[in-house]
């Protein structure tokens, strides 16, 4: 027999719905309630009195449905039963009418400000338009079963599995929006555990996880110098992408107004913007002498504020860095037989594994994980000790940029900077 828990000493909490496991009703407010079925499925119920009579209307499935969400459309609902309305008819009379294409879009639209990369807002919509929408677009949301979202998985399940397991939440996610509007009821077909869990084989045991090629540690001196010997606007933008640690979207988007130069390498700073960063916050970097240079050699485009603009304006394509490192890689090989590799994957080294080769590099050199972490704009902790750590650790992290310049000139790093560091990052 399930458990009934009516009347809970506080209400629930987004963590409770997160991790509660045990079968049963968990009440919250206004009728509110998380069913949690004995496979593990998970559903919004509000019990509700219509025009003198008891209802239960379904508000959907977390994740997709947030303890918030649930909260409010139940307190919407309670205050239009309170005012004589039927927000059970409404959701009827509502059912008939929509396509899982129009979901999308409304779904986009009621959920696109939740998302604060525009890249992200673009992939979300693009992942459903290339493999959602042709079998599912025309369907009508009540309709669709588990069967039809099989049919957009199964093909790409084990050759595109991050994609493929990206699609399922997705599609989980619309279906659940068109359940709390009213447009279709029942399980979501889309639920992964105690559903699909059970038809297609985990992500973690077919998916191929490759890092990027990295440039080895013994090549950085030589394939930098050979780096300074190229010309155009993309070789500009990778030496800048080096120098900073950088992903390629945040150089190739650089703005002008980003940069601070005035008093030189002292306190020169680069500031990029939340809503170009990946994880949504802002990013301070400091600019050693060499990065500042330059930029202050960078011809600008009149009429635009992009630092590494393309020949006829715009954005420089992420593909033009990565012809610049092939060219160099081709013209290596032709001389040693064999280029600029990888050590682990023996595979041509490419901009975006650049990154990892500053970070083995501070490993190397005795610097503070955290920074080096910091460095590379990466989430540190969980939430609660990115709420203490306020500090980005800036001139520190000036100091450590000097010396990564220096190891890519050749000079190495200086042992007084590798124990100082490893003081503080004892400390």
């Amino acid at each position: 027999m399930q458990k009934s828990i009516r009347r809970p000493k506080k209400a629930l909490s987004a963590r409770f719905v997160e991790t509660v496991t045990q079968p049963g009703k968990y009440f919250d407010g206004h009728g509110l309630f998380l069913r949690v079925t004995p496979k593990g499925g998970k559903q919004w119920v509000q019990r509700i009195m219509i025009r003198g009579k008891r209802c239960e209307l379904g508000l959907g499935s977390p994740p997709a449905v947030t303890l918030a969400m649930a909260r409010k459309v139940a307190l919407e609902h309670h205050g239009t039963a309170m005012l004589g309305g039927d927000p059970l008819a409404d959701k009827r009379a509502a059912k008939d009418v929509l396509s899982f294409a129009e979901a999308v879009d409304a779904y986009l639209e009621a959920k696109l400000s939740a998302f604060k990369n525009a890249k992200h807002r673009q992939q979300w919509r693009n992942t459903l338009v290339t493999y959602a929408l042709p079998k599912l677009g025309r369907k009508p949301v009540r309709d669709i079963d588990l069967q039809d979202v099989l049919e957009v998985l199964q093909p790409i399940w084990l050759s595109k599995t991050e994609t493929a397991s990206r699609v399922r939440g997705r599609i989980e996610n619309v279906l659940s929006w068109a359940a709390v509007r009213g447009y279709r009821s029942g399980d979501n077909p889309a639920r992964w555990k105690g559903n699909l869990s059970e038809l297609l084989p985990k992500p973690s045991k077919v998916a191929k996880v490759t890092n990027q090629p990295s440039l080895s540690q013994g090549d950085a001196a030589a394939w930098w110098a050979d780096l300074q010997n190229r010309d155009g606007m993309a070789a500009l933008a990778l030496r800048f992408q080096t120098l900073t640690a950088a992903r390629s979207g945040e150089v190739r988007t650089a703005s002008w107004d980003d940069f601070r130069l005035g008093n030189g390498a002292a306190d020169a700073l680069w500031t990029v913007p939340a809503d170009r960063m990946k994880n949504g916050k802002v990013h301070r970097v400091p600019l050693t002498a060499d990065a500042v240079a330059l930029l202050q050699s960078v011809p600008r485009l009149q009429g635009s504020n992009l630092v590494f603009h393309a020949a006829r304006g715009g954005t420089l394509s992420d593909a033009s860095l990565s012809a610049v490192m092939k060219r160099m890689h081709a013209a290596k090989v032709e001389i040693d037989g064999v280029g600029y590799l990888d050590m682990a994957s023996q595979r041509p080294a490419v901009p975006q594994g650049l990154r990892s080769t500053f970070r083995v590099w501070a490993t190397e050199q005795g610097y503070d994980h955290r920074m080096a972490e910091i460095a590379l704009a990466h989430w540190q902790g969980d939430e609660t000790e990115r709420a203490y750590q306020r500090s980005d650790m800036l001139e520190r992290r000036r100091a450590m940029m000097e010396s990564w310049a220096a190891f890519l000139d050749g000079q190495g790093s200086t042992k007084l900077k590798v124990v100082e560091f490893g003081a503080f990052g004892r400390a």
